[in-house]
């Protein structure tokens, strides 16, 4: 269900022929995160005073912010090389050794989905990380033995959108982590600009700011959501996307106005409705709406969390006085024995 979803921060495989190139190349072109940006660009001057590469790097948060346009742009402002790869694809301690007898000194290592990598490869990780050495087991039984292989200078660079999945032994072993937030509207009409421009997209000011608005704080939806209104603009409005036709577009999309999709509706209206308020634990919820509950939890709720939509209780998750407001809905006060935080302050006098 996730991947056909047009507000999903997650890749797609309709994003791949275009996403490449809508990537800013510097961090003078890239917007928003801005106190990572800063904090990066120290970082990369002091390492190449210093003449060491730069120290690994972890990247977390929701899908879609720029954890991999940050690493392609650190290798681009160092001048190095960037080898790619995904957690999922490094099944094998050998499969990492492969990888990283292949580097060049001082080149780039990205590893996305960093939060998959199996554990047996996550040990091999430690001396990797903190002493650039390999060590490999030779032989099975008795007869096994294990050599130590010297790596050249090089920084590692991991995203994940799990971070409490990896182990604090690991996350101690980066000498940065970062994470990125969702962007506000004033950015990601800024990126809309840019994007429109390279995608040669002809579209009002009011019309760039529409779409920033129903993009969820995420660039990618962003960029999503400008190709699907410049098909409909090309169709019924001679390719210009004015506040009109956004609105139209949008609304055949089934995109509302701060965002939300068919399945957001439906997680809201099963709190809302079914459980009228109450709050209910994450698998019910789940089972509620045929989800699976890791899948209600890190693509469904951060964005409803985000808007106080939704909020995480003792007693399980509630939709808050704001999402009942959203639906038009009346707020059951005192249905569940408790008061809702959007509405009132506790007295202390």
């Amino acid at each position: 269900m996730t991947e056909q979803r047009v507000v999903a921060g997650g890749a797609q495989t309709t994003d791949a022929p275009i996403e490449p190139g809508l990537r800013p190349r510097n961090f003078d072109h890239y917007v928003g995160q801005q106190r990572i940006v800063d904090n990066l660009r120290i970082a990369i001057t002091a390492a190449s005073r210093r003449g060491e590469p730069l120290d690994h790097v972890l990247f977390h948060g929701p899908p879609g912010l720029g954890k991999t346009t940050l690493a392609f742009i650190i290798a681009a402002e160092t001048g190095v090389s960037v080898k790619v790869t995904a957690g999922p694809s490094i099944a094998r301690a050998g499969d990492l050794a492969a990888m990283l007898t292949n580097l060049e000194p001082n080149d780039l290592l990205f590893v996305d989905e960093f939060h998959r990598l199996p554990r047996i490869v996550e040990e091999v990780l430690y001396p990797v990380m903190e002493d650039r050495a390999l060590d490999i087991v030779i032989g099975k039984g008795p007869g096994a033995h294990s050599v130590r292989l010297n790596l050249p200078p090089f920084t590692l660079i991991g995203a994940t959108t799990r971070y409490a999945l990896l182990s604090a032994p690991l996350r101690d072993r980066f000498g940065a982590s970062y994470r990125l937030d969702f962007y506000q509207t004033e950015e990601i009409a800024t990126i809309l600009h840019r994007s429109s421009e390279v995608l040669e997209i002809k579209a009002t000011e009011e019309g760039i700011h529409e779409l920033a608005k129903r993009s969820r704080g995420t660039p990618r939806v962003a960029n999503r959501l400008l190709r699907r209104v410049r098909d409909y603009a090309q169709v019924k409005a001679d390719g210009l996307i004015s506040e009109e036709v956004a609105l139209e577009a949008l609304e055949r999309i089934g995109v509302d106005e701060l965002g939300l999709d068919e399945v957001d509706h439906k997680v809201l209206t099963s709190l809302t409705d079914t459980f009228e308020g109450r709050p209910v634990g994450l698998e019910t919820l789940a089972s509620s709406i045929s989800e699976e509950p890791d899948t209600v939890m890190d693509v469904y709720e951060p964005y409803l969390l985000q808007l106080g939509f939704l909020e995480r209780t003792p007693r399980g998750r509630r939709a808050t006085r704001r999402a009942f407001g959203h639906l038009g809905l009346p707020y059951p006060d005192g249905s569940d024995g408790t008061s809702d935080p959007d509405a009132s302050q506790v007295k202390l006098l």
